[in-house]
């Protein structure tokens, strides 16, 4: 990002954007497993069809994922890959963050050695 001008730089927070959504996040996910239509993602995200219809339109505009058309149906794949490293690398920050909060907590857990009483 270094040296880029505003205007890119608020395409790339735009794009972020985009992945700042669970729902999106899911319907990436269920995309990397195969492509498919919008009934099917919204059966499997527990929402409505116009809801995941909205977020599809968001990723198709980032370039996250692309639109077919197959009679009556229009179904959706991954567009871009690469996007899996870059979920990839998150989450594996996320888990060494979470490994190391655990660690710290569990430093509080320990039981204190006894302590000595004078009788």
């Amino acid at each position: 990002m270094n040296g880029l001008p505003n205007e890119a730089l608020a395409q790339v927070a735009a794009y972020f954007q985009a992945l700042a959504e669970p729902t999106r996040l899911q319907i990436l996910n269920l995309l990397r497993e195969k492509e498919r239509n919008v009934g099917e993602l919204a059966q499997l995200c527990g929402y409505t069809s116009a809801n995941i219809s909205r977020h599809l339109s968001l990723l198709t505009q980032h370039g996250l994922v692309s639109r077919e058309s197959r009679g009556n149906s229009a179904f959706y794949k991954i567009a871009d890959p690469s996007i899996y490293a870059l979920c990839d690398l998150v989450c594996g920050n996320i888990a060494r963050q979470l490994d190391r909060a655990a660690e710290g907590r569990a430093m509080f857990a320990q039981s204190p050695p006894p302590v000595a009483t004078a009788e």
